[in-house]
């Protein structure tokens, strides 16, 4: 799989960290209980098809990425800067 960073161009996947989902997950309460912590920390969705993730060009640049992709044919469709994308949703 190769990500385009806007900065250095096309790259390969193992200049790459993935860093998880590109969305905010509803962090619990301090005082929300083990289960709710639990559940927090260790489970994620896996879903097949299209995903929005967050990777670090830790190869590279050291630039934050928001990567669209489809986790079955594995092809990416966009790359852009974190913080491009965090504006362009609020």
């Amino acid at each position: 799989m190769r990500i385009t960073c806007p900065h250095c161009g096309e790259r390969d996947l193992r200049e790459f960290t993935y860093r998880g989902v590109a969305l905010a997950l509803d962090r619990p309460a301090p005082d929300a209980g083990a289960a709710a912590w639990d559940d927090y920390v260790h489970l994620r969705d896996n879903p097949a098809g299209m995903t929005r993730d967050l990777w670090y060009h830790s190869g590279g640049c050291g630039a934050w990425l928001v990567v669209t992709r489809d986790t079955i044919s594995h092809d990416v469709i966009s790359s852009e800067l974190a913080s491009t994308a965090r504006r362009a949703t609020k």
